[in-house]
């Protein structure tokens, strides 16, 4: 095997990200309305979205930044709650992974959409510093796919806002 070849990262297809956790929502894990800490939900969020991480890198990850977190619907005590993840994109050292959260009722089977988001991880080597991270195939998902790199441009460019608003008031 030629050098090239073995220096080339390694391409993972976006369906050996998939992750899907399941949670019943208990009523210590609601508010006064009976409806599901927002926290909470976020929480399950980043688990499930670090596993499809791990999943697509094969070693440790962070969390770099969750996009916003719009709750569509409610969940109410009781409920399933269903989060399916994947790896969208990758680039460097870093992933975007997005969530979908459902409802279940389990007395019926229906679900609803409750929320979607979108993480930032970043891959770490054994000394806790960025480490370069698989090309992802995306398949059938290039819609996914072609998204996360909207959204990462997004995200750089209010990042580069933001420091150069602090730089101009000195901070």
């Amino acid at each position: 095997m030629s050098a090239a070849k073995s220096d080339a990262p390694r391409v993972v297809h976006i369906d050996e990200t998939r992750t899907e956790m399941t949670q019943l929502l208990l009523p210590g894990q609601t508010n006064n309305h009976g409806n599901a800490f927002g926290g909470q939900i976020m929480a399950w969020c980043d688990i499930c979205a670090a596993v499809a991480a791990q999943r697509f890198c094969r070693g440790e990850v962070v969390t770099a930044s969750m996009d916003q977190l719009a709750f569509r619907k409610p969940v109410k005590a009781g409920m399933v709650v269903v989060l399916r993840a994947q790896v969208n994109r990758s680039w460097g050292t870093s992933m975007e992974v997005g969530v979908r959260v459902e409802a279940e009722d389990p007395k019926v089977g229906r679900r609803e959409h409750c929320c979607s988001a979108y993480l930032t991880f970043v891959h770490l080597d054994p000394e806790g510093r960025p480490a370069r991270v698989p090309r992802l195939d995306p398949g059938g998902e290039s819609r996914r796919y072609d998204e996360a790199q909207d959204r990462r441009e997004a995200r750089l460019s209010l990042r580069d806002t933001l420091r150069s608003r602090r730089a101009e008031r000195g901070g």
